[in-house]
């Protein structure tokens, strides 16, 4: 496994991160597909014993149950100190007025929720979920400025939103003295490259970390264009990412089968290897709910594709409408 730098931070996680929305209590939330606790235990000790430090969860993941889970489990697993974990804030945990978004109230709020369910005395990125547009920045920025500096977090990170309230946030930040943000969690994969356009570029020049959520593409990169799984036809959010009779996205999907016959590996490996190529990607956060999830996502890493390769994969595609925040 790599260590690398989030960002231009001091913080060092590992090249691959392991997204733990899919392990949380089923009937909780709006996750019907998730693991249950003894489900998902063998997957991030394996994580661990692949060399795996860097571990993202979220407050709204089945209904706060996602975070539980983890906790428990790097607690048993893991020292605190040899592993990073991120958690996010901005979705709704309540009924109600102040139960959602990123008021002060709701950050400070949640974030002792955080801590209490992941079972630690601090989170090591604390992250915004989602722009709230009903909340001005500049009350989220002080407020996530005084998380960190009461030490109940380490580092905070943005996720999904247009690049100029990425833009905004950072200038705020910079000109009232308060902590920036080190990383961004976007939505980015070989179907859906839109963050090329704008967010990539702005995370390169200002040095932010860039840590990919559904590198995979909800598994539709490995796997054929008309074949369904039992998370596709129950994910709702999901569906809206993909328009499933796009001829452009078939296309890529089969370029990708097309390589990894050729190599002779799974779909999955070139998938992730065309990301990991990517400079300004720091870390693709991978899911994982059957054995050999992880084990692609580390050989991936090993993956070389060729100049040509990556043409092959990118030349299909087309430009999409705007998914995943909007």
């Amino acid at each position: 496994m790599d260590y690398v730098r989030l960002g231009r931070s001091g913080l060092e996680v590992s090249r691959l991160c392991l997204g733990c929305m899919t392990y949380g209590v089923p009937d909780r939330g709006n996750h019907p597909w998730t693991l249950d606790e003894d489900q998902s235990r063998p997957f991030i000790k394996r994580a661990l014993e692949l060399g795996i430090t860097f571990f993202d969860t979220a407050n709204v993941y089945s209904d706060g149950t996602s975070e539980e889970i983890v906790g428990r489990a790097l607690k048993d697993f893991a020292r605190r100190d040899e592993v990073v974990i991120a958690t996010k804030v901005h979705g709704r945990m309540r009924p109600g007025p102040n139960g959602a978004g990123l008021s002060r109230l709701a950050i400070m709020t949640e974030i002792d929720n955080s801590l209490r369910r992941l079972g630690t005395d601090y989170i090591d990125l604390y992250q915004i979920h989602r722009w709230d547009y009903a909340t001005p920045i500049e009350e989220t920025l002080e407020a996530l400025h005084d998380v960190v500096k009461a030490g109940k977090a380490r580092y905070i990170g943005a996720s999904s939103m247009y690049a100029w309230q990425f833009a905004k946030a950072l200038y705020t930040a910079d000109l009232n003295g308060w902590t920036r943000f080190v990383s961004m969690q976007n939505y980015y994969n070989l179907l859906y490259r839109e963050e090329e356009r704008e967010m990539l570029r702005l995370c390169q020049a200002e040095g932010i970390g860039v840590i990919p959520w559904s590198p995979l593409a909800r598994g539709r990169l490995t796997r054929d264009w008309d074949e369904t799984s039992a998370r596709s036809e129950t994910d709702e959010f999901g569906k809206s990412l993909y328009a499933r009779t796009a001829e452009a996205d078939r296309r890529v999907v089969e370029r990708v089968a097309e390589i990894a016959a050729r190599r002779g590996v799974p779909r999955a490996q070139v998938a992730l290897a065309w990301l990991l190529h990517k400079p300004v990607v720091t870390a693709p956060i991978v899911g994982a709910s059957k054995p050999q999830h992880l084990e692609d996502a580390v050989a991936a890493m090993s993956l070389t594709l060729s100049p040509e390769e990556i043409a092959a994969l990118e030349e299909p595609y087309v430009p999409h409408a705007l998914a995943g925040f909007v």
